[in-house]
């Protein structure tokens, strides 16, 4: 019995998610502390007599209910970053548009900033008219003296002034970090492109020069923004693997629950949403052992490590078994960003301490590579003890590599969104047979692959919707698409992206014991839509509203 002064509180509503075997059904969800203690039909007498002896019941009539997004794959800082007042998005359809967006962007800025760096994200190249990359001359030409620093739309490639290419150093005699490249003209002179490691460790010289407190206010932002649509867990991934830069800020997380100023919770302060970090694989484990020790609380967990093999398919990056279609050089196959056999060692060392890995790769080289060093690292040493090995994006594969995914337990960590941000890329780079077997969702559930669903935030909209409308319709939701999708025989139901979003992102992180469903024992991590996403159109699934987000049963947001 409940009793006096209950603290049961009961939930209820003509249509909950509890699983995707269970994906629309009446029930009542009666949540004691944290997590769900029972799940009852709503007309049944123990629930009847539970809300007679006192527990707080919220009937929630027709609203959808379901267990709280959990992107899988995100890069929080960027995204917290380039969603703030420190820096621009600049997504221009050219060069000089890209330039003009900066140009307005300076003159919002104090003048006791005049000197600071000035900070840019979203342009994309290849979606340009002229898909010539863009150089420094361009930037000096507005910006002769402050330093400017844009990060392209796929977080791979960064784009300076010369005053930037000064305050970080490098001149015509450096040399790129291992993995990266520093473009240069026909004559030798650097163009101010940096490429993939290069691309990011210099970002985060720039980045280290913003004030602190600043950076705090973006991660307060980002999670409120992210409660306010139904995301309760992320996965924070490493984005460089170049030791000691992997902007996994494992203090910035610390100093928030310090705070406590978010609300209450089961430790110290506490945290909206949920964070699985996955800090960077270079060999060396004791950073993530030690975080994986001190962070084992609920809202904080450090699962595995993260790992690049290759770039991305539009730059020529991603490793291929056969060159691109419109090679850069005779025989042009991109390349691995690790050698193969560091990466194997990488990996096998983590899986010998039980640490997953999560690696990615984009091309049918790199998958294939990473599906038979997994394969190896689970044959020694099973299945590592939190979280599980996994592929991250797998964008074009060989299709009989998703049964070896399938046979290796290899997770298949993918972004729904990619799919649709340029449709006529891969064709273009890899030739019609390759770019008719990708993002094979539909493949996946068949062989018995599980998917982890996630955005890859900033280089998407960390929007859970349009997760789950890219995935069932094949399709931009905001935009006219291929009349039934791209590629639509891989489309996938709703209440299989819905598991994919949610049971499939906690099981990566090895937490589907307590999030992704909604049954007893589970964390009571939900979100409250006003339409029901298992019968409204697909096509239009984008226009619901999210009315509440609990987290641990607490309400953390409401419309």
């Amino acid at each position: 019995m409940a009793g006096p002064g209950s603290s049961l509180a009961v939930i209820t509503s003509r249509h909950v998610y509890l699983d995707k075997r269970r994906p629309d059904v009446p029930a009542a969800l009666v949540i004691e502390g944290d997590r769900i203690r029972d799940v009852l039909h709503p007309r049944s007498p123990a629930l009847a007599a539970l809300t007679t002896d006192g527990a707080r019941v919220r009937d929630l009539g027709d609203a959808f209910v379901c267990p709280g997004f959990h992107d899988a794959h995100q890069h929080v800082f960027h995204t917290a970053l380039f969603r703030s007042p420190l820096a621009c998005h600049c997504d221009g359809a050219s060069e000089e548009d890209c330039v003009s967006i900066m140009r307005a962007f300076a003159a919002t800025k104090s003048p006791a900033g005049k000197d600071g760096w000035l900070i840019g994200q979203g342009w994309r190249s290849a979606l340009w008219d002229d898909r010539t990359p863009p150089t420094r001359a361009s930037l000096d030409r507005v910006f002769p003296d402050r330093p400017v620093a844009l990060y392209a739309g796929n977080l791979h490639t960064l784009w300076l002034n010369s005053r930037g290419l000064e305050c970080l150093g490098i001149t015509s005699q450096s040399a790129p970090p291992p993995g990266g490249s520093f473009e240069r003209d026909s004559v030798g002179q650097l163009t101010g492109v940096l490429r993939e490691a290069a691309a990011m460790v210099y970002a985060a010289k720039v980045f280290d020069t913003l004030p602190r407190a600043e950076v705090l206010a973006a991660y307060r932002s980002y999670m409120r923004m992210s409660v306010s649509q139904g995301i309760t867990s992320v996965c924070d991934m490493a984005l460089c693997a170049v030791p000691g830069v992997d902007y996994v800020y494992e203090g910035i997380y610390e100093d928030l629950l310090d705070e406590g100023e978010i609300g209450l919770g089961d430790e110290r302060g506490s945290l909206p949403v949920r964070v699985s970090l996955f800090p960077q694989n270079v060999g060396s484990y004791q950073r993530v052992e030690t975080l994986r020790a001190r962070l084992a609380g609920s809202y904080l967990r450090v699962p595995g490590t993260k790992q690049f093999f290759d770039g991305i398919s539009s730059a020529h990056t991603a490793w291929l078994h056969e060159p691109y279609a419109n090679p850069y050089v005779p025989g042009d196959c991109g390349r691995p960003t690790v050698d193969p056999e560091l990466m194997r060692s990488y990996v096998l060392a983590a899986a010998e301490r039980g640490l997953a890995t999560r690696i990615h790769a984009i091309g049918d080289k790199a998958v294939s590579t990473a599906i038979d060093i997994f394969a190896e690292a689970r044959a020694r040493y099973g299945s590592p003890r939190q979280g599980r090995h996994a592929i991250e994006h797998v964008e074009n594969l060989l299709p009989g590599d998703v049964a070896r995914m399938a046979a290796a337990g290899v997770v298949a960590s993918v972004q729904p969104q990619h799919l649709i941000i340029d449709t006529a890329q891969p064709v273009r780079d890899l030739g019609p047979k390759r770019a008719n077997f990708m993002w094979p969702f539909a493949s996946f559930e068949a062989s018995g692959v599980m998917m982890a669903f996630g955005t890859d935030a900033p280089c998407v909209a960390d929007s859970a919707l349009d997760v789950l409308a890219c995935a069932v319709t094949r399709a931009d939701p905001h935009a006219d698409g291929p009349a039934g999708g791209w590629l639509p025989e891989q489309r996938i139901s709703m209440a299989t992206a819905i598991d994919a979003y949610t049971r499939g992102s906690a099981y990566v992180c090895g937490r589907e014991g307590e999030l992704g469903t909604l049954a007893p024992g589970r964390l009571a991590d939900l979100v409250v839509l006003d339409a029901n996403l298992m019968t409204a159109d697909p096509g239009r699934i984008t226009e619901a509203r999210t009315l509440a987000t609990y987290v641990g049963g607490r309400l953390v947001w409401e419309a």
